[in-house]
């Protein structure tokens, strides 16, 4: 295919080649039989069910031109993949660097796992910069990211955090699930492994779960091949082909995404009830900056950050809600608002901020539908 042809026509042909059908189909078998008793023990990757078929190739070879990464692997949700690419970087007795502001579940497996195992544990702010250099230890072995993170939404300064980290031959992972690998390329900024929770952007139909962890240089990679073969990760096949599906139209609706949540942003920041809008790409986000050098675009999760208010009375507002539903996930075709407070957790970082915090994604509906629905739920905050 021409190297000039955009993203999205890439993703649309990947991998048809000769096949008749434009989607590859799903093969369901755990039992994969050879030629010969010889190719038994010489396939590059052991032919079983469990590493996958023909569609999960197809699925990370379409996540690495994605990403700009050289190799893939899945596992069978987000988390399973961020676990399974820290675990890739440390070893008994290193001492790992995380963001406060990374996804939680990740933050518990680090903070209870992770410790188990001799691996010492400790935060950093996610704003820090260069300045990681003051939370170095000697036997610092890896840093884990997340930008921006999916709470409260602080964006690295990759650049002046590498600057430090790279030279010292630490390890790096970035949780990339907000921008689906379109609108940033940790890769490309020299992050050793790039994370996704395929279940939200890229399967992108609340309909199954996925996970994928990229690599963008040959160390990283072998690292992380060995560590999926001993922990035993796969992903189904009915679940690879959903994501593949998806990939198909990713680019497409990640705009519709960001559009949406552009326009609900821009109405609650006039809103009275809400006392500040926190999207990275708007120019009152205290990271708009890096934002604009280091994405281009952005998705439809957002927070908002409501008035001084006790939590029964925002809870009260929320169910007034009719569009938006209460779940965690995020990335499908519908609109979701959750209350973030109950499970915000800092060590080293505060969000500076004193009303309850939300966290919005813009589905697919109808826009002025959403406004509305908002408008009348947080107006009896105003009562």
């Amino acid at each position: 295919m021409s190297g000039d042809r955009k993203l999205s026509t890439h993703l649309i042909h990947h991998g048809r080649g000769s096949r008749r059908t434009v989607h590859p189909p799903v093969e369901r078998a755990s039992t994969v039989l050879l030629p010969s008793a010889a190719d038994l023990y010489t396939q590059k990757r052991s032919p079983y069910g469990r590493m996958g078929h023909g569609l999960h190739r197809e699925l990370e070879e379409a996540l690495c031109e994605l990403e700009g990464g050289m190799f893939a692997r899945l596992t069978p949700n987000g988390l399973s993949a961020c676990t399974l690419a820290i675990s890739s970087l440390v070893s008994n007795g290193d001492h790992l660097l995380v963001s406060d502001n990374i996804y939680g579940p990740t933050r518990r497996f680090c903070e209870r796992h992770l410790t188990r195992m001799g691996v010492e544990v400790s935060f950093f702010d996610p704003r820090c910069g260069a300045g990681i250099e003051n939370e170095l230890r000697d036997n610092t072995a890896a840093i884990a990211m997340e930008s921006p993170g999916s709470l409260t939404f602080e964006l690295h300064d990759l650049p002046a955090l590498l600057s430090v980290t790279r030279p010292r031959g630490i390890a790096s992972m970035l949780d990339n699930t907000w921008s689906a690998g379109i609108v940033h390329k940790p890769l490309s900024f020299g992050v050793d492994l790039s994370v996704q929770a395929l279940t939200k952007y890229v399967v992108g139909h609340a309909d199954a779960f996925g996970g994928a962890v990229i690599a963008g240089n040959e160390g990283a990679a072998n690292r992380l091949d060995a560590t999926a073969d001993d922990y035993g990760f796969s992903l189904g096949p009915e679940e690879a082909w959903s994501a593949l599906r998806g990939l198909r139209t990713l680019p497409q609706r990640l705009k519709l995404h960001e559009h949406a949540a552009l326009e609900l942003a821009e109405h609650l920041s006039c809103h009275p009830a809400v006392d500040q809008v926190i999207h990275p790409a708007r120019s009152d986000h205290p990271d708009h900056a890096i934002w604009k050098r280091d994405f281009t675009g952005s998705s439809g999760l957002f927070a908002i950050e409501l008035k001084p208010i006790r939590p029964a009375e925002v809870n009260a507002a929320l169910d007034r809600l009719e569009l938006f539903g209460f779940g965690f996930s995020w990335g499908g075709f519908e609109s979701l608002a959750i209350p973030c407070d109950p499970q915000l957790k800092r060590t080293c970082s505060r969000r500076g901020a004193h009303g309850p915090l939300l966290r919005i994604h813009a589905g697919l509906e109808d826009t002025g539908d959403l406004i509305a629905d908002l408008d009348q739920a947080l107006g009896t905050l105003l009562r």
